[in-house]
Protein backbone atom coordinates (compact mmCIF):
# COMPACT_ATOMS: atom_id res chain seq x y z
CA UNK A 1 0.00 0.00 0.00
CA UNK A 2 1.54 3.24 -0.95
CA UNK A 3 1.32 6.26 1.68
CA UNK A 4 -0.66 8.62 1.85
CA UNK A 5 -0.04 12.36 1.81
CA UNK A 6 -0.53 14.23 5.30
CA UNK A 7 -0.40 17.39 3.40
CA UNK A 8 -2.54 18.84 0.49
CA UNK A 9 -1.80 19.24 -3.24
CA UNK A 10 -0.26 23.07 -3.65
CA UNK A 11 -2.00 25.15 -6.26
CA UNK A 12 -0.25 28.44 -8.31
CA UNK A 13 -1.95 31.39 -6.31
CA UNK A 14 -1.07 33.61 -9.89
CA UNK A 15 -2.75 30.96 -11.64
CA UNK A 16 -5.81 31.24 -9.21
CA UNK A 17 -5.96 35.35 -9.22
CA UNK A 18 -5.85 34.64 -12.99
CA UNK A 19 -2.87 36.98 -13.14
CA UNK A 20 -1.43 36.51 -17.24
CA UNK A 21 1.87 38.68 -16.05
CA UNK A 22 3.51 39.67 -13.31
CA UNK A 23 4.84 43.32 -12.84
CA UNK A 24 7.91 44.10 -11.07
CA UNK A 25 6.01 47.59 -9.85
CA UNK A 26 3.53 45.44 -8.15
CA UNK A 27 5.06 44.80 -4.75
CA UNK A 28 2.30 43.20 -3.01
CA UNK A 29 2.03 40.59 -5.51
CA UNK A 30 5.68 39.68 -5.55
CA UNK A 31 5.55 39.51 -1.47
CA UNK A 32 3.72 36.02 -1.85
CA UNK A 33 6.65 34.27 -3.31
CA UNK A 34 9.19 36.13 -1.21
CA UNK A 35 10.68 34.91 2.48
CA UNK A 36 10.29 37.51 5.32
CA UNK A 37 14.14 37.87 4.64
CA UNK A 38 13.70 38.66 1.31
CA UNK A 39 14.35 35.36 -0.63
CA UNK A 40 12.85 34.30 -3.62
CA UNK A 41 11.07 30.95 -2.09
CA UNK A 42 11.22 28.28 -4.74
CA UNK A 43 8.68 26.07 -6.37
CA UNK A 44 8.01 23.36 -4.59
CA UNK A 45 7.30 25.53 -1.46
CA UNK A 46 4.81 27.96 -2.98
CA UNK A 47 3.56 25.42 -5.57
CA UNK A 48 3.73 28.32 -8.28
CA UNK A 49 3.36 26.82 -11.98
CA UNK A 50 6.90 26.58 -13.95
CA UNK A 51 5.62 29.85 -16.15
CA UNK A 52 4.99 31.78 -12.98
CA UNK A 53 7.67 30.99 -10.95
CA UNK A 54 9.89 32.44 -14.02
CA UNK A 55 7.80 36.12 -14.13
CA UNK A 56 7.87 35.93 -10.80
CA UNK A 57 11.83 35.50 -10.33
CA UNK A 58 11.97 38.06 -13.78
CA UNK A 59 9.59 40.67 -11.73
CA UNK A 60 11.89 39.99 -8.18
CA UNK A 61 15.33 40.80 -10.02
CA UNK A 62 14.38 43.56 -11.91
CA UNK A 63 12.39 44.83 -8.57
CA UNK A 64 15.88 44.37 -6.56
CA UNK A 65 17.75 46.67 -9.30
CA UNK A 66 15.21 49.42 -9.62
CA UNK A 67 14.98 49.65 -5.58
CA UNK A 68 11.49 48.50 -4.95
CA UNK A 69 12.60 45.24 -3.31
CA UNK A 70 15.95 44.89 -0.71
CA UNK A 71 18.26 42.74 -1.65
CA UNK A 72 19.06 41.45 2.03
CA UNK A 73 16.60 42.17 5.08
CA UNK A 74 18.66 43.87 8.13
CA UNK A 75 17.40 41.12 10.71
CA UNK A 76 19.65 42.85 13.38
CA UNK A 77 16.35 44.94 14.92
CA UNK A 78 14.18 41.57 14.73
CA UNK A 79 16.86 39.47 16.88
CA UNK A 80 17.88 42.13 19.09
CA UNK A 81 14.65 41.98 20.64
CA UNK A 82 15.07 38.70 21.76
CA UNK A 83 18.29 39.13 24.15
CA UNK A 84 16.98 42.16 25.72
CA UNK A 85 16.65 40.97 29.61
Amino acid sequence: MAERRKYGKKFCKYTEMKVDFIDYKNVDLLKISMSERGKIMPRRLTGNSKNSQEMVEKAIKRARHMALVPYIVNTQNVTDAAYVK
